[in-house]
């Protein structure tokens, strides 16, 4: 992956926008807004992803088991997979700064964002209460915060789309069986 820096605008730094890249959500809707804005402001993308080193797996009777996770291995498979994310989704000639960080992710992102005039991420999914993950990085942080909604970031396709139109009728026909005549409340 190439790295290129774009020329900064007279007398200062780059227009910078930092994008959080979850593992799970791979941040498709923040990649690619975050890539337009910086393009829109003749600027730079830096995609931002923070990872731990675990501790050893635990073995079946109870204790650690032999094997020993090497860091220096952790943080090559995490800004591997880190790359391989930001080229599904920006290509692979793609022109962004890759930057895996051991750490908390909040932590990771407040530095990554402290000379950034941007800082986008995904809402985290929710299944209760409100993101508060999101809410903690938009009052601590030192640059504007774009945060994707859940909708936005997580139906990024037509089959993504269509696969959770299938599940929850799948989930509701579940519910309906053995209920003849049984009608639920309709949802508005």
């Amino acid at each position: 992956m190439s790295e290129q820096t774009p020329t900064p605008p007279e007398g200062g730094r780059p227009y910078t926008v930092v994008v959080g890249v979850s593992a799970t959500s791979k941040s498709a809707a923040a990649l690619e807004w975050g890539a337009a804005q910086a393009a829109a402001n003749h600027g730079r993308l830096v995609a931002v992803r923070s990872w731990r080193v675990t501790g050893p797996p635990g073995s079946m009777s109870g204790g650690a088991s032999a094997r020993v996770t090497d860091e220096r291995d952790t943080a090559r498979s995490e800004m591997a997979a880190l790359e391989a994310d930001v080229a599904a989704v920006l290509g692979p000639e793609h022109s962004v700064e890759v930057r895996s960080v051991r750490g908390g992710k909040r932590k990771a992102l407040l530095a990554a964002a402290e000379e950034a005039d941007l800082l986008v991420i995904d809402a985290p999914r929710s299944l209760t209460g409100p993101p508060l993950f999101a809410q903690r990085l938009v009052y601590a942080a030192s640059c504007p915060v774009v945060v994707m909604p859940p909708r936005v970031s997580q139906l990024s396709n037509p089959l993504e789309q269509a696969g959770r139109v299938v599940g929850r009728a799948a989930v509701r026909s579940a519910g309906l069986a053995g209920r003849p005549g049984y009608r639920p409340p309709m949802a508005h």
